[in-house]
């Protein structure tokens, strides 16, 4: 499929914050539901061995996403590594929750981070999990070139892909967070009420989520915005998710690497 520049609900200014915020729960919920954290943890394992770096800034966290799993699989490895939580439109009652729940580790920051204008300050390995699609092929590049810039790794991890395999179970997503809900925690009787009542959560999450399906960028099209910046290891690969259909297509920057481009093509 030919990849479509369409626009996600999530991604407008003047959506409400209540909704948004309750359709990045969800997504957490199922992030953390299915493990699909599992995919991620060898290539990031192997991006702290290989920077020796154990701080992550996560941008566009949404409720945290996988984040929260990641760090307690890295830290029963006996892997140091702590995280920062950041989005342009912060969820912050999910960012307080899962911080005290981890206050050793996890940490966020409350003021809006654009992931393509971070602050040069803002030191770690940056990751973006499942939000990469969301930015046109300028604005991803930015993304980039702004980590370049400031010297610092970057580890971007998508699961969305253009395929029918994908996006036909998607079109069930009304069905599947009104399954959900009940058990989603904290629970709020405004989740009940944007769920069920006025459906705009699961018709949200609907919408999204298709759309995230024929935004996302294969293995190649997100090499291909690495070219001219220089000075880093570019890999990018698609990885098969076991037990599904589905795939975890990433692309990891290592500052101080072969110049040029490396990896898959």
């Amino acid at each position: 499929m030919r990849r479509l520049q369409m626009f996600e609900l999530e991604d407008l200014g003047w959506f409400p914050r209540t909704i948004r915020d309750l359709a990045t729960d969800y997504l957490q919920f199922i992030e953390t539901r299915f493990a699909l954290h599992k995919p991620i943890l060898l290539p990031l394992r192997q991006m702290l061995g290989e920077t020796g770096i154990a701080q992550v800034v996560d941008l566009c966290s949404g409720a945290a996403g996988p984040v929260p799993a990641l760090y307690e699989s890295l830290i029963a490895e006996g892997i140091p590594a702590s995280f920062t939580l950041t989005d342009k439109y912060p969820n912050l009652s999910a960012f307080r929750r899962i911080c005290s729940l981890h206050p050793a580790g996890i940490h966020y920051i409350e003021e809006s981070v654009d992931a393509a204008s971070a602050p040069r300050d803002m030191t770690g390995i940056r990751t973006i999990f499942n939000a990469f699609h969301h930015f046109t092929p300028e604005q991803a590049r930015s993304v980039l070139a702004c980590a370049v810039e400031a010297g610092q790794p970057i580890g971007i991890f998508e699961f969305p892909e253009r395929s029918l395999a994908t996006i036909i179970p998607l079109l069930f997503t009304p069905l599947f967070v009104g399954l959900a809900t009940p058990f989603i925690r904290p629970f709020r009787w405004r989740r009940l009420l944007w769920t069920y009542l006025l459906p705009l959560v699961p018709l949200t999450c609907l919408w999204d989520g298709v759309i995230s399906q024929c935004r996302a960028y294969t293995a190649a099209e997100m090499l291909e915005l690495t070219r001219g910046l220089d000075g880093y290891r570019w890999t990018s690969d698609r990885a098969g998710i076991a037990r599904t259909a589905g795939h975890l297509t990433y692309l990891i920057g290592i500052p101080g690497g072969i110049p040029g481009i490396s990896g898959a093509r």
